[in-house]
C-alpha cells in the first residue's frame, strides 16, 4: 500500500489529476470546436449585415429593433441573400472575387504586412439592400486593455458611412465597452470619411460639441465620457484600416 504521507505521492497525485482533467477538457473542446467555429462564422455574418443596415427591423418592415442584429439562426440565409458571393480580396487597386475573403484574418494580415515584401490581402463585402450598394470593410485595432474591432459600411459614393459595428475584448464596462452600444455607433451614420477630395477618416473627438451629431462633414463624432483611450483606438483603427482601401475605392469611384 502506498504511503500517502510522502511528498512524492502528493506530487504524483497532483500531476495525474492535471493530466486527467486536461485530457478531459481537451477532448470536450475538440468535440465542440466545429460548433464553436460555426458560431463564430454566424456572428461575423450578423455583424457584417448589421453594419450595412440589415437588422431585425429590416425583416419586419421597420417594425422590429433596428439596433439588434438578425438572429444567428438566420445569419447564413440572410448573408447569402444580401451579399452572396460578392466577397472580394483587395490588393492595391486589384479586386479578386473570392469567398475566401471571409476567412481572411485581418489581425494576422496586419502582422504579415510588417514585412515590406508582403502584399496585404484585404477582405471586402459588397451588399445590396433595396437596390442600394454597401461596401463593408472590417477593422481591427487596440483599445485601452485589449483588442477592438468592427465593420464600417460605406454607401455607393464610397465616402459616406451607411452604418458601423464595433466590439471589444476587454474594455471597461460602462466606459470603453460602450463602443458596442447604439448611442455610439449610430453617430457614425452619414459621416463622411473625406474632407473635400482628401481622405480623413473619422475622429472620435472630445469636446466635439455636437451632441445631436448634426455636422456630418466634420469627420468627427462625440467621444464617450471617461473612455478617451478606447476612443482614440477607434479613431486610429478607422483611419488606418479604411485608408488601406482608398487606392481601390479611388479606382472605381464614379464622381
Amino acid at each position: 500500500m502506498a504511503n500517502t504521507d510522502k511528498n512524492s505521492y502528493t506530487l504524483g497525485f497532483a500531476v495525474a489529476m492535471v493530466v486527467i482533467v486536461g485530457s478531459i477538457l481537451a477532448g470536450v473542446f475538440g468535440s465542440l470546436k466545429s460548433q464553436i467555429d460555426e458560431n463564430k462564422k454566424k456572428e461575423k455574418k450578423q455583424n457584417i449585415l448589421f453594419a450595412m443596415g440589415v437588422t431585425k427591423a429590416t425583416l419586419t418592415n421597420n417594425e422590429g429593433d433596428a439596433t439588434s442584429p438578425v438572429d444567428a439562426a438566420k445569419a447564413d440565409e440572410l448573408f447569402a441573400k444580401y451579399i452572396g458571393d460578392n466577397q472580394f480580396i483587395i490588393e492595391g487597386t486589384k479586386a479578386t472575387k473570392s469567398e475566401g475573403a471571409f476567412d481572411i484574418d485581418v489581425k494576422k494580415e496586419g502582422q504579415k504586412a510588417k514585412d515590406a515584401a508582403y502584399t496585404r490581402k484585404l477582405p471586402l463585402y459588397i451588399g445590396s439592400v433595396d437596390g442600394k450598394k454597401s461596401y463593408v470593410v472590417p477593422l481591427f485595432g487596440k483599445g485601452l486593455w485589449d483588442a477592438i474591432w468592427g465593420y464600417v459600411a460605406l454607401e455607393g459614393d464610397l465616402k459616406t458611412v451607411k452604418g458601423a459595428f464595433f466590439d471589444h475584448k476587454g474594455e471597461t464596462p460602462g466606459l470603453g465597452a460602450n463602443i458596442k452600444e447604439a448611442f455610439f455607433y449610430e453617430d457614425f451614420k452619414g459621416e463622411s470619411i473625406y474632407a473635400g477630395n482628401t481622405y480623413k477618416g473619422i475622429t472620435v473627438a472630445k469636446g466635439n460639441n455636437d451632441p445631436k451629431n448634426e455636422r456630418k462633414n466634420d469627420n468627427k463624432v462625440d467621444a464617450i465620457a471617461g473612455a478617451t483611450i478606447t476612443g482614440d483606438g477607434v479613431t486610429a483603427m478607422i483611419k488606418k484600416d479604411l485608408k488601406l482601401y482608398v487606392p481601390y475605392f479611388e479606382s472605381i469611384k464614379v464622381n
